[in-house]
């Protein structure tokens, strides 16, 4: 059943309420719903979570789930977990689309896996405040494919006035791109074989690094090197490559490498992963599939909406991300994403799993956000109805307990 709002000023009253309270007291808030879509079994119709010092206490039944005496209590049609961003920009892309806030890309070298996201990421950024209007409340964010190696990612929550308060995870994954994304205008590299030459040179060069690096005698171990270090993160398994390649010989290359080196590799885009099933499955690779709305041309010429369906129905962990583009506004909305999911191959629960569960677990963050259980961070999305209906809105943002965002998006 789906509560029906008698009076949609109090709801948002109370929104406001929640979000202008103390941040001790906003931590303890009571969600009443129509619909639960927990993302850890069957939805739960006419039920209330719990959430006690940012963490989710309880969740049930109305009828078996009591609140507790003096928890804020806020209402709404159909709840879902926070929805989680596998693959974007934001925060790093700004909303002017001037050169102050577009810290994305730094052209001026091929490899530099040691830029750290972090070190550009703007919390303030009113990009942030805008997809978590829509019930964005992670996201795994950093350098846009651009370069052979164009830096590090980070995964953060949508709140905060500084990357500390808003940080998941400092270094989730380092960045690297196979195709036209890593061409150098007028440069090197210039081909696919001199990408991958590169790719192949500077893993090797990491390797010799991590060698001596690792000799007891402190001695004869090399001066400190930010960019070997990055990628001795990689060769130890602490952390993926995340390789962008949308072509199916670049998928192939991407494999060949993950293969050679050992790696744990996650396949970014994919525009014609669905020409590369078998192989993908076998090397058991996730992937974080692009965003069904790009603009279909150049190496994403052969994209598909059912991109994402074919993946899941073999079996190979897929989400979906809103990714990079060059054009304003360059950073899209996962909501409006995971809906045209829904409509090519995917259920209602699959679409929404590839923007909350399933992201949060190819992103090694799923024993925090993805699904509404307890012990987990107290992240949900309110809406007013079925998210994916575009005449649906989102009417609050929940952190950690915290409603960051009221009103009618």
């Amino acid at each position: 059943m789906i509560l029906s709002f008698r009076n949609t000023a109090v709801v948002l009253a109370s929104l406001l309420a929640a979000a202008s309270a103390s941040p001790a007291l906003a931590q303890d808030l009571a969600v009443r719903a129509g619909t639960i879509h927990t993302m850890a079994g069957e939805p739960i119709e006419n039920g209330v979570i719990i959430i006690r010092d940012g963490k989710i206490a309880a969740v049930g039944p109305a009828a078996s789930t009591q609140v507790p005496n003096g928890f804020r209590v806020v209402s709404a049609a159909v709840v879902t977990p926070g929805l989680v961003d596998a693959r974007g920009t934001l925060g790093l892309t700004g909303i002017t689309n001037q050169d102050q806030d577009q810290d994305q890309l730094d052209r001026s070298g091929a490899i530099q896996p040691e830029l750290r996201a972090i070190d550009a990421y703007n919390p303030n950024d009113k990009l942030v405040e805008y997809v978590r209007g829509f019930g964005t409340t992670t996201v795994h964010t950093g350098h846009a494919p651009g370069a052979l190696i164009p830096g590090q990612t980070c995964i953060v929550k949508t709140r905060g006035n500084t990357v500390e308060v808003a940080m998941v995870q400092e270094t989730t994954m380092i960045a690297a791109v196979l195709g036209d994304g890593g061409r150098r205008q007028g440069g090197s590299p210039g081909t696919r074989a001199k990408m991958v030459s590169m790719l192949r040179s500077e893993l090797i060069k990491a390797q010799e690094y991590q060698r001596k690096a690792d000799v007891e005698d402190q001695s004869k171990r090399p001066g400190r090197d930010l960019k070997m270090e990055a990628l001795g993160r990689v060769l130890k398994k602490e952390i993926p490559l995340l390789i962008t390649a949308d072509k199916a010989q670049d998928i192939a290359s991407a494999l060949r490498i993950a293969e050679e080196f050992e790696i744990n590799i996650v396949l970014d885009s994919a525009s014609e992963a669905y020409l590369m099933i078998e192989e993908i499955k076998a090397a058991g690779i996730p992937v974080i599939a692009h965003p069904p709305m790009q603009r279909a041309g150049g190496e994403k010429a052969n994209a598909s909406f059912e991109t994402a369906s074919k993946l899941r129905e073999a079996g190979i962990p897929v989400a979906l991300q809103t990714s990079f583009e060059g054009y304003v506004p360059k950073v899209r909305v996962i909501l409006f994403e995971g809906a045209i999911a829904a409509a090519n191959g995917n259920s209602f629960e699959e679409a929404l799993a590839m923007i909350t569960r399933d992201a949060a677990q190819i992103l090694g963050i799923a024993d925090r956000v993805g699904t509404i259980e307890v012990g987990k961070d107290g992240d949900l999305a309110l809406f007013d109805g079925d998210p994916f209906e575009y005449t649906t809105h989102c009417i609050g943002t929940v952190i950690e307990g915290e409603v960051v965002s009221e009103g009618s998006n």
